[in-house]
């Protein structure tokens, strides 16, 4: 529901106070709403979400959104679109405020090719990835609706956020008049 990388973080933590050219790391400040990236524009930089709550959604070409994954503290974006030398793939909207580490092309491509620790992150990073959007698949074909739902309204409770009816519904893969009718009848 909510994926976090306290590895990562740490580890952009400390470039970040020890780089030698301080345009290769700065901090970005974005507001409740504000996109980091948007889908299909190219990236310029690579993020790691230092504070803050974002969703990673794709909109569809009848404009629907399917949120992927909410994205928190430690989480690398942008990183996949670099490697690959493609357009965004899908959009990143702050939740709430966020503090994000920018990291130019340039010095992650340097550290890609340099750094061993980076490239075992990067590893880790793509396998939980593939094993959280496997799991989530399952379990959408196991559990219903409203199963998810309730993990749903435990995270926005536990963080202390507000997720809109229509995001909830695009995690949920459901119509917010699905949503609506779910909620009368179980919440």
């Amino acid at each position: 529901m909510l994926r976090t990388n306290q590895s990562f973080l740490t580890y952009v933590q400390e470039l970040y106070e020890q780089q030698e050219r301080k345009e290769n790391i700065i901090v970005k400040q974005y507001s409740k709403g504000q996109k980091l990236f948007s889908q299909n524009e190219n990236a310029t930089k690579v993020m790691v979400i230092k504070e803050g709550i974002t969703k990673c959604f794709f909109t569809e070409h009848n404009e629907k959104e399917y949120i992927v994954e909410f994205l928190g503290n430690g989480e690398i974006i942008g990183e996949i679109e670099l490697i690959r030398q493609i357009s965004c793939l899908c959009s990143i909207e702050a939740l709430t405020d966020v503090t994000a580490y920018a990291i130019s092309t340039d010095y992650f491509s340097q550290l890609i090719k340099n750094s061993l620790l980076l490239n075992n992150l990067l590893l880790d990073v793509f396998a939980k990835r593939i094993i959280d959007t496997s799991t989530r698949a399952s379990y959408q074909q196991v559990y219903t609706i409203e199963h998810s739902l309730t993990k749903l309204l435990n995270l926005q409770s536990k963080q202390d956020i507000s997720i809109s009816k229509e995001d909830m519904a695009s995690y949920l893969g459901v119509t917010v008049r699905s949503l609506n009718r779910i909620l009368k009848k179980h919440v």
